[in-house]
C-alpha cells in the first residue's frame, strides 16, 4: 500500500533513553526507524514537508495543484524541500505571531502543570516553547512530525532552548501511534486540511485521549487570504462534523483568531 504523504501525525521513533529532550518511548512493535524513513521510501514516494511552512500566508502550497485529493479527505502534499532552520527563520517570529496568536491558542487549551499534550504536525516546533511552559516540569509535550529532518531539528531545538519536558517523535502517515488514554490534550495546527482520512484519524486521536481530554484543531477560515488555496480550505462546520463522527463533542471558536477557527473536540468523561 502506498502511503499518502501529508504533514502531521505521530509515529514513534525508537531510540535510546538519553536525558530529555528525547525520543519518546513506545512499545517495540510500534517503533519507527528514522534511517529507514529517510532512505527507502517505505513511507511514501515523497517525503512530507514540515508542519510550519504550510501555514505562512501566500507561500502556502504553491504545489497544491500538482497533487490529487485523497478519496475521503485532504490533498497529497508536496515534498519538504529545504533546511528546517531556514524555514523557522523565514516563518517564525512577529509576523506569524500577529495572526497565529500562540498565547491565545495556548490559553484555549486550558493546560495545567502536570498535563501531557501532543502537538501533531509540529514542524519546526513553533508552539513548543509555549506548550512546555504551560505544562511545567511535571508535564510533558510530545512534538511530532513525519519529516525526519524536522524531527531532528526539533530535538536540537528542545535541547538548545532547554525544554527538558519535551519528547520528539517521528510520524508515520495514517496512524498517530499514540498510547491509549495517554494524553490530556492534542493540538493540530495548520495541518487538518492535509489529512486524507480525517474521521479515521480523529478516532485514533480520540483513543489517545484520557476521559475528558480534548483535541484542538486550528485551521484556516475559507475567507482567509492566508493558508492554502481556497479549494483546499475546510469550513469549521466540516471539521466539527468529522470530529463528531469520531465520537467527540464539538464546539467551534471562530472569534479568537483573525484568520482561523479552533474546533474543539472533547472526549466523554465516562
Amino acid at each position: 500500500m502506498k502511503y499518502l504523504s501529508f504533514v502531521l501525525s505521530v509515529a514513534l521513533v525508537g531510540c535510546a533513553a538519553p536525558p530529555p529532550p528525547k525520543c519518546a518511548d513506545t512499545p517495540p512493535d510500534q517503533r519507527g526507524d528514522l534511517r529507514r524513513a529517510e532512505g527507502d521510501g517505505a513511507q511514501g514516494d515523497e517525503p512530507a514537508h514540515g508542519g510550519e511552512h504550510d501555514a505562512k500566508g501566500h507561500e502556502h502550497h504553491a504545489a497544491h495543484g500538482k497533487h490529487d485529493h485523497g478519496k475521503h479527505g485532504g490533498p497529497l502534499v508536496h515534498g519538504f524541500d529545504g533546511d528546517p532552520a531556514k524555514w523557522a527563520q523565514r516563518f517564525e517570529g512577529p509576523k506569524r505571531d500577529g495572526w497565529q496568536k500562540p498565547e491565545q491558542v495556548i490559553a484555549k487549551l486550558a493546560l495545567k502543570p502536570g498535563m501531557r499534550v501532543a502537538d501533531v504536525g509540529a514542524g519546526t516546533g513553533y508552539f513548543t516553547p509555549h506548550l512546555s511552559k504551560a505544562v511545567g516540569a511535571s508535564g510533558q509535550v510530545v512534538s511530532v512530525d513525519i519529516e525526519p529532518t524536522m524531527v531532528r531539528y526539533m530535538l536540537d531545538r528542545a535541547e538548545r532552548e532547554g525544554h527538558a519536558n519535551v519528547a520528539v517523535r517521528l510520524a508515520v502517515p495514517a496512524d498517530p501511534l499514540l498510547g491509549k488514554a495517554s494524553l490530556d490534550r492534542i493540538i493540530v495546527v495548520d495541518t487538518w486540511h492535509h489529512i486524507p482520512e480525517r474521521v479515521a484519524y480523529a478516532e485514533k486521536l480520540m483513543a489517545a485521549l484520557r476521559p475528558g481530554g480534548q483535541i484542538h484543531v486550528v485551521d484556516f477560515k475559507p475567507t482567509s487570504d492566508k493558508g492554502p488555496p481556497k479549494k483546499h480550505k475546510l469550513a469549521a462546520a466540516k471539521v466539527a462534523e468529522e470530529l463528531q463522527a469520531a465520537g467527540l463533542t464539538v464546539t467551534v471558536d471562530d472569534t479568537t483568531l483573525p484568520e482561523q477557527y479552533i474546533a474543539i473536540g472533547t472526549k466523554p468523561a465516562g
